[in-house]
């Protein structure tokens, strides 16, 4: 058993809630021209809207699936011309990309491909981190982090990773801050997606 398993139910009805809201927040409609930036076709069945989607990963080969389009990208630059979409989208995707330098390129893709645009992504300071799905432990130094993941974690308990996988995970991580989002994404409305009171998430949106 894995504790991805075990939070779907409550991933669905987060990430539900967070589709509705963005469907409203742009108008989304049958055939508009999406493209999904590190994405994958899941998140897309949970509105009814029926948008042409462009999904881009480092996981895909180029396939067709119906309204879907499948693009494998290595995080560089996006193979499509400047305001090749309507719309672009990115859900927890640019916590993984790299360092400060990798973010910011990340980021001018994002505005480049689209006039509008909106991406989400954990916040740094919310009490649990999604990756590890443990409480407290990603505030600490990311040394202390590789050896009270295995141990004081919902993952580390039940998934059991080897240390190798912990590290791997630690060095693809870098959870932001408002004020980093604010920095990548001038020219966006910043919104906190809050949960108990708390900011969750954050979310960049040009409208």
């Amino acid at each position: 058993m894995s504790i991805y398993k075990i939070i779907i139910p409550l991933q669905v009805m987060f990430r539900g809630s967070r589709m509705r809201r963005f469907a409203e927040m742009f108008a989304l409609h049958d055939g508009m021209r999406v493209i999904d930036v590190g994405g994958r076709k899941c998140n897309w069945t949970l509105i009814n809207k029926k948008p042409d989607v462009t999904l881009t990963n480092i996981e895909f080969d180029s396939s067709e699936d119906g309204r879907f389009h499948y693009v494998h990208t290595d995080r560089g630059k996006l193979p499509y011309a400047d305001n090749s979409f309507e719309l672009c989208y990115s859900n927890s995707v640019i916590e993984h990309v790299g360092d400060d330098k990798a973010r910011q390129a990340f980021a001018a893709e994002i505005r480049r491909i689209a006039p509008r645009y909106y991406v989400q992504t954990p916040n740094k300071w919310f009490f649990s981190d999604p990756h590890t799905v443990g409480a407290f432990v990603h505030w600490l130094p990311k040394r202390w982090q590789r050896r009270l993941i295995r141990w004081c974690t919902p993952w580390g308990l039940i998934d059991r990773p080897s240390q190798a996988a912990i590290d791997a995970l630690l060095a693809e991580i870098d959870l932001l801050t408002v004020a980093e989002m604010r920095a990548l994404f001038p020219d966006a409305t910043i919104l906190k997606e809050r949960f108990l009171g708390l900011t969750k998430s954050i979310i960049a949106v040009r409208r």
